[in-house]
């Protein structure tokens, strides 16, 4: 027993150390009152949790003074946003109301910690609604963004501490942070938030390749540190000389980032030459930001060789999310590409703590590409229709995209993301000029609704009142807004086209004696395997339904008094069934391989999963139960929308039973190379090929093999002796035989 009280005596003391350290972290934005404010919630807090632990055994509270110390520390935020990071969970976690909280916080901290609790059941494994609640989340952004920034803090501090959780619950929280968090820490201009995120969320889904890049990276950090140094001194130099103030430091780039590059590029570590990046921060007044940027720039240009196609100016055009920054690349003493970083404090502070530091500047900038992103969101919420998962997808792919600057013909700046086209610019301009949008000028030269813009262009749409938005339209616009208003517009035109089927079919029905009612409408609509009624309706009106397929109908009711079921209800039977068949077996992970296991599955076409995989079970509408590698392209789309459908699953030991993989191997085409490859393959390892595809190109070869192996132990050793074959430089697993 006294040991315990000694255990709760650290414990408390502990909470106070971490109290005092959140203190420190809210100084520099402290006023008047604040502190006791500050003080009043982390009592409340400590009230409320004093009876709960984490999963590490952890006081409760720990978890809500790490959340308001990154939002102090690392995001920048006031007191009203710590007071609300102190108090997160407490409405949803206890008896507390959002009324006692009004009384006793106010109604700011009431609103941003109810938008808190909303959106807190969002991703909930056990509801099909995640991309609606994504929705919903996002509604609250609009409103106050300070509900999204405390959410960000909440999850890094999650991800942070995320080593005790079920492996099930990793998988499915670090899908959901790469899928939306880090994007959308990424559009805030939280950029070290969204590395971490992404990090994390890779240590989790491919903890592998995570561990290898971070060995390799800490191999390579003396080295690294020694190259940093000799390239930043005779730049210290020069700038003393000119009187220019300004820090310097050189960052790895993060483990993420790496891996995609590796992955785009099929590079293997070693050819990653950017591994890192110099950053040079300029202490400057306001009015000379521009001017001594350019200077430092040409100081960089000037002891070292600039690539030409690598230059960004984001200093004269800020990114969307209020990133300003001169970035170039430059040829370092040892032969090696180095980025280059230029900024102000100023800018710096935008870029560390995104939008709570373009709070702060705002005065300046009033209409911020910030402020004109939360006006996007606020218009493409304002269509209710739109499918969630469309919305989403849409969503996301704007959250990540480049941008580009386009002029209008009277010289106005309009931002779009990378790939954006004519029609996508009219849109923006305003919904009716992108509804009647029939063709454009660019640079003065008429071009079509589909022409991909570049940076730069200056831009002059044409429109007629006789168009209106087509289908195709939905395959080439790449931003939201224009998606969202295309498939509105085009829903509207079908709802009015199907009132008028509605009517032509309720004449048809007349003719053959049959009653109008919804029970038949919906079994003619099931019998024409039509998803809804208005479907039916639409075809009937554009004359795709005739009255010999309701004649073959009434035949079919005649002879079959079965009531036919509509997808949904076929689809939910059929989960339920397996859920229920697997329940039954009185396990939580689906055993592959096992001969007592009864349940079907199949592997995935798209990741080629073998034994030694770390693997889950996916529930699919026709196919039964689809098996997926964690690290599968397709994985993290999957979970984050689909997570009541997601099944834990793992190998057992498998007998002579093989598994189709894919192997991309790279070399110096030779004489003989593809014999040698085989006869490792065939006769070496005793492998079966199943197709061999190979390209050369100014001697380069390169080769996509798809072979049966038993396991990832015995895939990982013949991907060893292959890369010891003279004239082959990598071997790699790639994803799918498509």
């Amino acid at each position: 027993m006294k040991d315990y009280v000694i255990d709760i005596e650290a414990e408390n003391k502990e909470i106070r150390k971490r109290y005092r350290a959140l203190l420190r972290a809210c100084k520099p934005t402290m006023q008047r009152g604040d502190k006791q404010m500050i003080r009043k919630a982390f009592d409340l807090a400590l009230e409320s949790h004093k009876e709960m632990r984490r999963k590490s055994g952890e006081p409760y509270i720990f978890h809500p003074i790490a959340v308001a110390q990154i939002a102090a520390e690392e995001i920048g935020l006031g007191t009203t946003s710590i007071v609300c990071a102190l108090l997160h969970d407490v409405v949803e976690d206890t008896n507390i109301t959002l009324d006692e909280i009004e009384q006793m916080f106010g109604k700011k901290v009431r609103r941003i910690i109810d938008g808190l609790t909303k959106i807190s059941g969002i991703f909930d494994p056990n509801s099909s609604m995640q991309a609606e609640n994504f929705r919903k989340m996002l509604l609250t952004l609009a409103d106050d963004v300070r509900v999204i920034l405390i959410k960000l803090a909440d999850r890094l501090h999650n991800m942070r501490t995320m080593e005790f959780m079920a492996r099930d619950k990793q998988l499915k929280i670090a899908s959901e942070t790469s899928y939306l968090y880090a994007p959308l820490a990424h559009r805030l201009g939280l950029y070290a938030i969204k590395s971490e995120l992404e990090d994390l969320s890779m240590k989790f889904t491919d903890p592998d390749t995570y561990k290898f890049i971070a060995r390799k990276l800490n191999e390579k950090k003396a080295e690294r540190e020694k190259f940093i140094s000799d390239f930043i001194q005779p730049v210290q130099e020069i700038l003393q000389e000119q009187g220019i103030t300004a820090q310097i430091f050189g960052r790895p780039k993060s483990i993420h980032s790496i891996w995609t590059k590796m992955r785009k590029k099929s590079i293997p570590f070693e050819e990653v030459y950017d591994l890192f990046a110099i950053r040079i921060v300029i202490d400057t007044d306001d009015e000379r930001e521009k001017t001594e940027c350019w200077k430092v720039y040409s100081i960089v240009t000037d002891l070292y060789r600039p690539n030409p196609d690598r230059l960004r100016d984001w200093v004269s055009s800020p990114k969307g999310n209020g990133y300003e920054s001169l970035h170039t690349t430059v040829m370092g003493p040892r032969g090696q590409w180095v980025e280059v970083q230029i900024r102000t404090s100023r800018m710096n502070e935008i870029a560390e703590k995104g939008f709570a530091a373009h709070w702060k500047y705002k005065e300046s900038n009033s209409d911020s590409g910030l402020d004109q992103w939360i006006k996007k969101i606020r218009d493409v919420l304002s269509n209710p229709e739109q499918n969630a998962l469309d919305f989403v997808d849409d969503f996301k792919m704007n959250l990540f995209s480049d941008e580009i600057f386009i002029f209008t013909p009277k010289g106005a700046l309009i931002q779009l993301p990378h790939e954006a086209t004519a029609l996508d610019f009219a849109f923006e301009i305003h919904s009716d000029i992108g509804a009647t949008c029939i063709g454009a000028k660019v640079n003065h030269k008429l071009v079509p609704l589909s022409h991909v813009l570049q940076n730069g262009d200056q831009v002059e749409i044409i429109t007629s009142s006789k168009q209106t938005p087509k289908e195709d339209w939905l395959n080439f616009v790449v931003t939201a807004k224009a998606k969202s208003k295309i498939r509105s517009s085009l829903k509207e035109e079908r709802r009015r086209v199907a009132e008028d089927g509605k009517e032509i079919l309720e004449r048809k029905l007349k003719t053959l004696k049959i009653t109008y009612n919804t029970d038949n409408i919906n079994k003619i609509a099931n019998f024409l395997k039509f998803p809804s009624s208005q479907d039916l309706f639409y075809n009937v009106a554009k004359g795709l339904v005739d009255i010999k397929q309701l004649r073959e109908f009434v035949a079919h009711e005649k002879n079959n008094d079965a009531t036919l079921s509509t997808q949904s209800t076929q689809f939910n039977t059929h989960i339920g069934g397996l859920v229920e068949k697997f329940s039954k077996k009185d396990q939580d992970t689906l055993l592959l391989g096992d001969d007592l296991q009864k349940i079907d599955y199949t592997l995935a076409p798209c990741c080629n999963p073998i034994p030694g995989d770390d693997v889950f079970g996916f529930l699919t509408v026709n196919d039964g139960i689809k098996i997926h590698r964690t690290s599968c392209p397709n994985a993290s789309k999957l979970m984050a929308n689909y997570g009541y459908r997601i099944m834990k699953a793992k190998w057992t030991s498998q007998t002579d039973v093989s598994f189709l993989t894919g192997l991309r191997i790279v070399g110096i085409d030779d004489v003989g190379l593809v014999n040698k490859i085989t006869t490792v393959i065939s006769q070496e390892f005793k492998v079966n090929i199943r197709s061999l595809s190979i390209t050369s190109n100014e001697g380069i070869f390169e080769g996509h093999i798809m072979v049966f192996v038993n396991d990832t132990e015995q895939l990982e050793n013949l991907m060893k002796t292959l890369k010891q074959v003279r004239g082959i430089t990598t071997v790699s697993r790639y994803e799918s035989e498509s």
